[in-house]
């Protein structure tokens, strides 16, 4: 009788291989979202607005006085004084064919009665009579920017031939607005100025919180051996997203600002208040030109915030490393 062996017990499944464990994604060393990072970043939103407003404001006011400057350029203006010896209708058409004669003149055009009443509406109501009052008579004449004509020698003729004529070059009302469109561009200039300081150091002490919230942290990369331009990009990348939030943000709403002040301007054309903001202020429509500055703002705002907060961060931990090299001097940079 053959021995029966002891059943062999199959062999236990081989273990399972542990899972390598997974190291957890590193954080950023400052966090992408805290009270700091929203304040500042509604801060770069609104000088962001202002920024963009200004510019908007600047350029709409510039074109307006160089479409005035260009419109005042291009003509001249003779008025005749009413007399009673004076035959007016014959005087005008002297004076118009009389400057006619001078090269550099291209046209002539006679304001009439009624276009003359109308001028004087706005002030004298729109029951005038032209015949119970002295108004002076008005004749425009275009004239080539590029090749003027003689204006002394105009003018003398004009007085020598129409005692009553006077003869307006406009170069008084173009001096004024060059002056005026000038001011409004160092103003503008000064305003962008402050508001990009302004800028600047509100992220300076912002950044400056936010190392000394996460010192700390800092101190102990550096103490391992990250080197500061590891920490300062780290800090720099945070406040490039912060920037280009809060200059987007700011940008868009003026750049909508613009939009819906040139779709609210064009639909109530003929009324009393948009004629007097057009104006004085011109179209509200800035153009590409000025959606390209706004876009050009929010770059820059966003590089200027960037810059502002490497180099902030490498002087900070600069005063780490001497703190560290000599304790004596704790006092000195955190005062």
């Amino acid at each position: 009788m053959n021995e029966q062996r002891p059943r062999r017990e199959p062999d236990p499944p081989p273990q399972q291989r542990r899972s390598e464990m997974r190291v957890r994604p590193t954080g950023p060393i400052v966090p992408s979202a805290n009270v700091s990072g929203h304040a500042l970043m509604c801060v770069i939103a609104i000088m962001s607005f202002l920024a963009c407003l200004t510019l908007g404001g600047v350029s709409m006011v510039r074109a307006t006085a160089q479409s005035w400057q260009s419109q005042i350029s291009r003509e001249i203006t003779i008025q005749i004084k009413p007399d009673e010896n004076l035959d007016m209708e014959k005087a005008l058409a002297d004076a118009r064919d009389l400057a006619l004669t001078f090269p550099g003149t291209t046209g002539g055009n006679i304001i009439d009665r009624a276009a003359t009443a109308r001028l004087l509406e706005p002030w004298l109501g729109g029951s005038l009579d032209l015949d119970e009052l002295p108004v002076p008579r008005l004749v425009v004449i275009t004239i080539d920017e590029n090749n003027p004509p003689d204006f002394p020698a105009m003018r003398k003729a004009l007085t020598e031939t129409i005692p009553e004529a006077f003869l307006d070059d406009h170069r008084t009302w173009v001096d004024r607005l060059v002056a005026m469109a000038n001011t409004t561009t160092m103003i503008g200039t000064s305003v962008l100025a402050l508001v990009f300081s302004a800028m600047v150091l509100t992220v300076v002490f912002a950044t400056r919180g936010a190392l000394s919230g996460n010192r700390h942290i800092v101190e102990v990369l550096h103490f391992v051996g990250a080197e500061a331009g590891f920490v300062a990009s780290e800090f720099q990348k945070h406040f490039l997203r912060i920037s280009l939030k809060g200059a987007g943000a700011g940008g868009l709403l003026a750049a909508l600002s613009f939009a819906i002040a040139s779709f609210w301007q064009s639909q109530t054309l003929a009324t009393p208040e948009t004629d007097q903001a057009t104006a004085l202020f011109g179209t509200f429509a800035i153009g590409y030109t000025g959606y390209l500055g706004i876009f050009a703002i929010i770059i820059v705002i966003a590089l200027l915030t960037t810059l502002t907060a490497r180099l902030t961060v490498t002087r900070t931990i600069y005063e780490i490393d001497l703190i560290r090299s000599d304790p004596g001097r704790t006092d000195t940079y955190q005062g």
